[in-house]
C-alpha cells in the first residue's frame, strides 16, 4: 500500500522488453534506503518488485498484465519516473489509500494555469473509469494522490500546486500525454457490493449480478453512508 505521496523523481536507466514482458532499471536515490529484494516501490503509479539493487538504481519485472494496462510500455530511457516506497506501519497517512493497481491509462487533454497552480483535464481511455471519480474525491495519475477539482461524463481536471509540480514527473507532462490512473478503492469496492454478489451459502463465487440483493444505494443512503 502506498500514500500517493512522491519521495523522489527516478529515471529510467534502460529497459529490456521481449514480447508484453519488460525489465527496467531505475536509477535513484531515496527509495534505494533500507532497500531489500521483495520490496515493493511504486513505479509512475504501478507497485513492482524489486529483483536486484545497487547503490544507485534498482531492478523489476513489468507483467503482460502490467504491460497491458499502464504506461510503461511507452516510457524511454532517460525519463523521469514518480516513486514511491510502501508505507509503513503507524507512520504518517498524508496522502490517500493507493494501492499501485492501476485501472488503466488516460490521455491528458489540456494543461493551464489558474493563478499559482495548474490545471490538467484527463480522459480516461476506458470511459467506465469515470464512475469512480467524483468531484472532492480522491484520484492517483503516476502515482500521484491528488483531489479531483470537477468532473463530467467522460473527463475529469486536477488542479496542481507549486510544490506538487516540481516535486514529481508531472512537471514534465502535456496535452496528448498519457498517464496511469488509479481510482479511489473505496469508491470501487462500494461499486462491487452495489452490483454484484459472492454468495457463500450456495457456493457460487463467480460474481453474478443479484437482482434481489440487499445492499441497495437506499440502504446506504438511509444509514449515512451517502
Amino acid at each position: 500500500m502506498f500514500t500517493g505521496l512522491i519521495e523522489e523523481i527516478g529515471t529510467l536507466k534502460r529497459s529490456y522488453k521481449q514480447g508484453e514482458a519488460m525489465l527496467l532499471v531505475i536509477e535513484a536515490d531515496r527509495v534505494l534506503q533500507g532497500v531489500a529484494i521483495g520490496d515493493s516501490i511504486s513505479v509512475n503509479g504501478v507497485c513492482l518488485t524489486v529483483t536486484e539493487y545497487g547503490a544507485r538504481s534498482f531492478t523489476v519485472d513489468v507483467m503482460p498484465q502490467t504491460y497491458r494496462h499502464t504506461n510503461l510500455k511507452d516510457i524511454r530511457s532517460g525519463e523521469p519516473l514518480n516513486l514511491e516506497r510502501a508505507m509503513q506501519a503507524g507512520g504518517r497517512f498524508g496522502g490517500h489509500i493507493v494501492q499501485g493497481h492501476a485501472d488503466g491509462t488516460g490521455e491528458i487533454v489540456s494543461r493551464r494555469s489558474d493563478a499559482n497552480a495548474v490545471v490538467f483535464t484527463i480522459r480516461p481511455h476506458d470511459g467506465r473509469l469515470m464512475r469512480y471519480v467524483i468531484p472532492q474525491g480522491s484520484v492517483t495519475l503516476d502515482g500521484i494522490s491528488l483531489t479531483v477539482a470537477e468532473a463530467d461524463r467522460d473527463s475529469f481536471a486536477v488542479s496542481i500546486i507549486p510544490h506538487t509540480l516540481k516535486e514529481t514527473a508531472l512537471q514534465f507532462k502535456n496535452a496528448g500525454g498519457v498517464i496511469n490512473v488509479e481510482c479511489d478503492v473505496l469508491g470501487k469496492y462500494v461499486d462491487h457490493l452495489l452490483h454484484y454478489k459472492d454468495s457463500y451459502d450456495d457456493g457460487d463465487r463467480t460474481g453474478k449480478p443479484e437482482s434481489g440483493s440487499k445492499l441497495t444505494a437506499a440502504f446506504l443512503a438511509e444509514n449515512g453512508f451517502f
